[in-house]
Formats: structure tokens, C-alpha cells, sequence
């Protein structure tokens, strides 16, 4: 693994860790009846970190694949796999 993938992965784990932390932090919220406000606050805060997270995965998928795709020559294939990726992401 090169050391940007390496970087990229790590950054991606530290994220989804946090958003764990998140998850667990309305869990307590609900436990402890906080105001609806603030826990619909804090699930914008992970909606938000989630597609952030998404995007970084997306944005590695493309460039690992179409790279290989091109070097591959089976460009229509990859490509529409990415394309039907993309798709199922921003539903």
C-alpha cells in the first residue's frame, strides 16, 4: 500500500471513529431525555461527517479504478460500475 492510500485509510478510520463517538453520544442524549433539538443537531453533525466520509471513499474509488480501467482496456465496463456506484451513493 503507497503511503497516500496509507494516509487516506487512516484519515477515513479516525473519521468513522469519531462518528461512532458521535453515535454513542445521542445514544447517552436519548438515556438522559436531552431536548429533541439537540439530538436532531447532533444527527445533522454525523449526516454531514458521514457524506464527508463517503465522499473521501468515492473520490479513492474513482481514481483506484478508473486508473485501472484505462490501463486495463476495459474502460465501459469500469466505468459504468462507477457510474452505478455514484448512483447508489446519492440516493
Amino acid at each position: 500500500m503507497t503511503n497516500e492510500k496509507q494516509v487516506n485509510k487512516e484519515d477515513i478510520v479516525n473519521r468513522l471513529k469519531k462518528i461512532e463517538g458521535q453515535v454513542k453520544g445521542i445514544q447517552k442524549m436519548i438515556d438522559e431525555d436531552k431536548c429533541c433539538s439537540e439530538v436532531m443537531v447532533q444527527i445533522s453533525a454525523i449526516r454531514s461527517a458521514i457524506n464527508r466520509v463517503g465522499g473521501l471513499i468515492m473520490d479513492r474509488y474513482i481514481k483506484e479504478c478508473l486508473k485501472d480501467s484505462l490501463y486495463s482496456g476495459k474502460n465501459d465496463d469500469d466505468i459504468e460500475t462507477v457510474i452505478e456506484t455514484i448512483v447508489k451513493y446519492v440516493k
